[in-house]
């Protein structure tokens, strides 16, 4: 018996079988429990729909996190399905390319606004739409990055944009805890997503991190993957408002 065994959770992030959130929902999958998935878009969903096939993902809905409609379709999906949610995973983050590869003095202000409303305050939004469905509690995640931290060259705007991020997981951590929903940032070392791909020069982070962290390797998506489902589940239920790093030790290293 899986130790999410009887619970059902929405995965939002998904981009295509290598994306972080694909590792999270194949173990949530195996730890027993059911999921929806969501999709950005037609362009996006050739991508996706295997992921969610393979992992008998139902609903499976388009979701843009800037639409109220969408998400409120979403939601509304999701309790004519089970009626409750036990658990949330926000994995998504977007930045203008021309404002993540520029110095950070001269990002836009119209890119700064996006890349803190698609990367962050969707959480909110998201956690707002699933509260209602958290009768009995519940656990929402989401995923950051050592950057939001410490200064990793290259990543410019997107450091202070995921500072953010957790500021608001321990915020909400705290006004949310009473109700029994938990709140807590997952932090993997780098990986070779289509997201990561994004950031300037990011072979030589990824080789940067395989050298400088303690176990001299790289994490994997299946590596989240397991952290996520164990906040996911009661195993945690006394765990909220942290920064759970899964970066083989990275993140200790001066």
């Amino acid at each position: 018996m899986g130790m999410l065994e009887g619970k059902c959770g929405l995965v939002v992030g998904i981009a295509n079988d290598l994306s972080i959130a694909t590792g999270c929902a194949r173990a949530f999958v195996r730890e027993g429990a059911e999921i929806a998935v969501t999709y950005q878009g037609e362009k996006a969903r050739r991508f996706v729909e295997p992921v969610a096939q393979a992992l008998g993902a139902d609903p499976f809905l388009p979701l843009d996190v800037r639409s109220e409609d969408e998400i409120a379709a979403v939601f509304a999906a999701v309790a004519q399905k089970w009626g409750r949610l036990d658990f949330l995973l926000h994995s998504i983050a977007f930045c203008r390319a021309e404002d993540l590869h520029g110095g950070i003095v001269d990002c836009s202000r119209e890119g700064f606004a996006e890349a803190m409303d698609v990367s962050v305050h969707s959480f909110l939004r998201l956690a707002r739409a699933a509260r209602p469905l958290m009768t009995d509690g519940g656990a929402l995640l989401t995923v950051s990055y050592y950057g939001a931290e410490k200064v990793v060259e290259n990543y410019n705007v997107m450091g202070p944009v995921k500072s953010a991020l957790e500021g608001a997981v321990r915020y909400m951590a705290a006004e949310l805890g009473a109700e029994g929903i938990r709140v807590n940032a997952i932090s993997p070392g780098p990986l070779m997503t289509r997201a990561g791909s994004g950031i300037a020069h990011f072979d030589a982070l990824i080789d940067a991190a395989r050298e400088r962290a303690p176990e001299r390797r790289l994490v994997t998506i299946e590596d989240v993957g397991n952290m996520a489902a164990g906040l996911a589940s009661d195993l945690s239920r006394s765990v909220t408002g942290n920064i759970a790093y899964v970066d083989a030790g990275y993140h200790v290293m001066a």
